[in-house]
């Protein structure tokens, strides 16, 4: 948006920092809802009359498979009622600030667990957004430990260090890729002084390594009495789940110089108090200690989330956003600006469907369009004001409060102790009117919610040039038990006081609401999903027919349904820049996700809202196995583990197939192919979805094959169903 100023009876015009456009296929999307809107209301209208006339269990199941289908496509038609595309002009920010305008930024990363989440991968990650091109007066980086690891510390010691020569050799050289581990194994650009830069990442990196390996930092590795003390509090009462507060400067821009003399930025390490009998409230609790603990040291305006492996791959990234924020014709309530969440090392063809497209890029656009995306836990720049409901009852934590000591006083860090320790939150509003919201494991969609049901909007800019590249797992089984996790988070926002489909159609909008329903009943897709997975192909198994004849006319509705949801899917990502191969395998890990993640998710959330314990919360690994990466690379299923989590799906599996060639045969003894079709079509498709499966099973002899005991614990299962399916049919 562009604006205009009067001067001497003339008019200025300075151009614009942004531009936002309707996606040209709005219309189409319309026009294409309410067509398909009045196929659906045909068909579960079909349903109740059949249902009325003749009532059977099985009738019933195929109403709720279709009614749960029917919402949750209603749903996901609001991201398509307004699009948008977005572009931002960094060249024509000069016309309106200077960079002593420029607001100071504070970068929160987050990590828990040294062997799970490499001190490494948050070291490269924090070194690159350290390299922004952005005053480093300006710019201060705060990593949370909720492992309470020296490890991490150590790590962050030797990062500190080798920062000194980093940064000035990127702003030296124009470095875009400022991801040391990236750049140096794209190997972009060669210069005179990059083969010494290379070898000190290196040593630093087998100094690290070893360290984690060992368990232990040896003296060796401590170059001054400093860090000795800083390991001291580590004592043998000091466990990841009971320890006090550990805040360390590391890094002071009022002090520490580059190798070129210039400013460095802050680089603050914080392990947030703990105590057995004090609920931690995961991430958000450990945000919530940096929202603080930043507070009292540099209480920058606007603050940056990331995750571990969620490194920056674009070093303009905070003066894009900028553009937004200095926009004097901006909305006051803009909150947060929403980067995608974008991965590289995804294979080929992207067997797992790890890019999560639509619900990462596709339908963010849509959200644009309202009044902005939700918050997707990393690459997230946020206004600090959108945290705090009001004066905070700590001086130190208001948002306009200035802080003129040094951040590695005596007082500065007293504060930041206090305000860090596990007690502080006890009685206050933090987690419920401040900070980001406890009550869901998933809380940064939740903490969204809330805040654009209370007004606040969101932007979402997707670049062309990723701002963000991260890591995702490249293992079957280490995807399906995160995206389980998530499903008990979400059902906790769909079903608590403030419900979107309630709460939120209301306090937002309709759109938005529907959008957020969306989201929070992800896990209900299980149930459609596992009914068509098993219930038409049981009946095939019984020579019963479920479905409209291949000549009745409701055939060809059905028929419309699939292709018309299946279609705009596709459609979508290949507009999107992906190959209809890809496209196939999303479309094949959402069935599988159907039968696993969203199950578990549902079981799990159903055990825990009538008091059962259940699995708890666990780190998503990233360290990576060399056989599990070649497997991968090579676009080959990894199956190793013998989870339950893989029971549903080869059971499924099982049945689909044994169904398939038992009405083959039926038929061709019969001759009659008209009744049984669409169930030897189904069970068909389910076939081609499941061939990895079958492979993994059978054919296969490598570690990533499916465990023998999940085999025949499936093919015992599907034998049971078997026999118990004429009672239904």
């Amino acid at each position: 948006m562009g604006s205009s100023t009067e001067s001497h009876g003339s008019t200025i015009h300075v151009p614009p920092l942004h531009t936002c456009v309707l996606k040209s296929r709005t219309s189409a999307n319309r026009l294409f809802a309410i067509v398909y809107s009045f196929a659906i209301s045909s068909l579960l209208y079909h349903h109740c009359i059949a249902l009325l006339h003749s009532f059977t269990i099985v009738s019933l199941l195929i109403l709720l498979a279709d009614a749960v289908l029917a919402f949750m496509w209603a749903t996901s038609q609001a991201f398509r009622m307004c699009p948008v595309e977005r572009r931002v002009f960094i060249e024509n920010l000069e016309h309106y600030a200077k960079e002593s305008d420029y607001p100071r930024l504070d970068v929160f990363i987050c990590t828990a667990d040294p062997y799970k989440e490499p001190p490494m991968c948050v070291v490269n990650t924090a070194l690159s957004v350290m390299a922004y091109d952005y005053p480093t007066e300006k710019l201060s980086v705060y990593v949370s430990d909720d492992g309470g690891s020296k490890l991490t510390l150590f790590a962050f010691m030797e990062a500190a260090r080798f920062a000194t020569h980093w940064l000035p050799y990127c702003r030296k050289n124009n470095i875009v890729e400022r991801c040391p581990d990236a750049y140096f194994k794209s190997n972009n650009s060669w210069f005179p002084d990059t083969n010494r830069i290379k070898m000190m990442y290196k040593n630093m990196r087998v100094r690290v390594e070893n360290v984690v390996q060992e368990g232990t930092i040896s003296r060796d590795y401590m170059t001054n009495e400093g860090e000795s003390e800083a390991f001291s509090r580590w004592t043998d009462e000091f466990t990841p789940q009971n320890h006090p507060p550990v805040v360390q400067v590391l890094l002071e821009q009022s002090k520490d110089k580059d190798v070129t003399g210039h400013t460095m930025p802050n680089l603050v390490y914080v392990s947030r108090g703990k105590s057995m009998n004090l609920p931690h409230n995961f991430k958000a609790g450990a945000l919530n200690v940096l929202l603080r603990v930043s507070a009292t040291m540099t209480n920058a305006p606007v603050i940056l989330t990331l995750d571990t492996d969620m490194y920056s791959n674009d070093p303009r990234t905070p003066v894009r956003v900028l553009c937004y924020l200095l926009d004097p014709a901006m909305d006051p309530k803009l909150g947060y600006i929403q980067f995608p969440q974008i991965f590289h090392g995804i294979n080929e063809n992207d067997i797992y469907g790890g890019q999560l497209k639509l619900e990462f890029q596709i339908e963010p656009s849509g959200m644009d369009g309202l009044v902005g995306p939700s918050y997707v836990g990393t690459g997230c720049f946020f206004r600090r004001g959108v945290f705090f409901g009001g004066p905070s009852e700590t001086p130190e934590l208001n948002q306009d409060h200035l802080v003129n000591e040094s951040i590695n006083s005596k007082e500065v860090l007293a504060v930041a102790h206090h305000v860090a320790d596990c007690n502080f939150e006890k009685k206050t509003k933090w987690g419920t009117e401040m900070g980001l919201r406890y009550g869901s494991l998933v809380e940064d969609f939740y903490t969204s919610y809330l805040l654009q049901c209370k007004g606040w909007k969101s932007i979402f800019c997707n670049p062309k040039r990723p701002a963000f590249l991260g890591n995702s797992p490249i293992n079957l089984h280490s995807i399906l038990n995160q995206i389980m996790r998530w499903c008990v988070g979400l059902l906790e926002v769909a079903f608590c006081r403030y419900s979107p489909i309630t709460f939120g159609v209301k306090s937002i909008n309709p759109l938005t609401g529907l959008c957020y329903a969306h989201f929070a009943f992800w896990p209900i897709w299980s149930i459609p999903i596992t009914i068509y997975a098993f219930v038409p192909q049981l009946a095939l198994l019984n020579c019963a027919s479920i479905f409209p004849k291949a000549s009745d006319p409701w055939f060809l509705l059905y028929i419309f349904l699939f292709l018309g949801a299946y279609g705009q899917e596709c459609l979508e990502f290949m507009l999107g820049g992906e190959s209809i191969q890809r496209w196939w395998n999303n479309q094949r890990l959402w069935t599988i996700r159907g039968l696993s993640s969203f199950l578990f998710g549902l079981a799990e959330y159903l055990l825990k809202f009538i008091g059962i314990s259940t699995f708890g919360f666990n780190v998503t690994s990233k360290v990576v196995d060399e056989e599990q990466s070649k497997r991968y690379n090579q676009g080959i299923f990894d199956f190793g583990v013998p989870s339950p989590l893989f029971l549903p799906i080869t059971t499924a599996a099982v049945i689909n197939l044994v169904s398939f060639l038992w009405g083959i045969v039926h038929v061709l003894k019969q001759r009659d192919l008209e009744g049984l079709f669409m169930q030897i079509l189904l069970a068909g498709f389910a076939i081609v979805n499941c061939w990895p499966l079958y492979e993994a099973m059978v054919l296969r002899t490598d570690e990533g094959k499916m465990p023998v005991k999940i085999t025949l614990i499936s093919i015992t299962l599907a034998w049971a169903l078997y026999l118990v399916s004429p009672v239904v049919f």
